[in-house]
């Protein structure tokens, strides 16, 4: 149930789903950055690190897959706009119990950018979990969440 004076904008007075009217607002230049963790055992980082993975070049292909789906999120995700990303960046952080995913991604539109760089993340962790599974049943993606959001 929504609060008392909060209205749901993807909701219309009927109770459907509706995507928000973003016509009346300027272009802007926005950018988000998202961040979460592929939680991995000690010899799975190793195996990365050393290039020897039986799947190959495991952060590179995470890091492909990342940007592809931080461009994909409008067909992903129903409600979301189709975007004109002019920039997206996936990072990892290697760890000993694991990899940090970064996705910073950067737009000019009239709707935010976080919803790109939540699925980058994602999808990358997602690659990662794919690319190691044969080697490491107890993997765990953890902590991901929106870190930065910007306009203007």
């Amino acid at each position: 149930m929504t609060p008392p004076g909060d209205q749901l904008s993807h909701i219309r007075s009927d109770g459907t789903a509706a995507m928000v009217d973003v016509s009346h607002k300027p272009d802007q230049k926005r950018t988000a950055k998202a961040q979460g963790f592929i939680r991995m055992a000690a010899s799975t980082i190793a195996a990365i690190a050393e290039g020897n993975s039986p799947k190959g070049d495991v952060l590179g292909v995470a890091r492909v897959a990342g940007i592809r789906g931080a461009k994909k999120t409008a067909e992903l995700v129903p409600l979301c706009h189709p975007l004109p990303l002019s920039q997206v960046i996936i990072d990892f952080d290697v760890r000993p119990d694991g990899i940090a995913i970064a996705c910073f991604v950067k737009t000019t539109g009239k709707t935010g950018v976080e919803m790109e760089a939540l699925c980058g993340v994602q999808v990358a962790a997602l690659t990662l979990f794919d690319m190691c599974k044969a080697i490491d049943k107890d993997m765990q993606i953890e902590d991901v969440m929106v870190s930065l959001k910007t306009k203007g």
